[in-house]
């Protein structure tokens, strides 16, 4: 019998230069819960998907867009600018909702989205 997780995204890895300092910027402004494994790699938990971030890979800030829901995009972004992160594409609405992109401190672009109605 196949299993049922078969075929899902079921880890995600980043990079970053400075564990402590990723760990620090994701905590503060997600809530995320870290597991170390080393000096150059942790693992985060958000609640839903695991994944790790480790020294191994160089930021980009291209490949795979990440997408994080949030229900306030006003507050997320103040949040992640206030912890060291920076706005890389303003907020723009799209067929059910609304999302802006960020770089975190390491330089790795992420998305936030939220189906609230945006704010003119």
């Amino acid at each position: 019998m196949p299993e049922k997780n078969d075929f899902r995204v079921d880890y995600l890895e980043l990079g970053c230069a400075d564990t402590a300092r990723v760990k620090s910027f994701y905590q503060t402004v997600f809530g995320w819960h870290f597991t170390d494994y080393g000096p150059g790699y942790t693992c985060f938990n958000d609640g839903k998907l695991r994944g790790g971030f480790t020294t191994d890979i160089t930021p980009t800030g291209s490949g795979p867009l990440v997408v994080i829901y949030a229900w306030d995009l006003d507050k997320s972004q103040s949040k992640i600018v206030a912890a060291g992160g920076s706005v890389v594409k303003e907020t723009f609405a799209f067929p059910g909702g609304s999302r802006f992109h960020f770089a975190d401190p390491e330089g790795n672009v992420l998305g936030v989205w939220s189906d609230a109605q945006a704010e003119a």
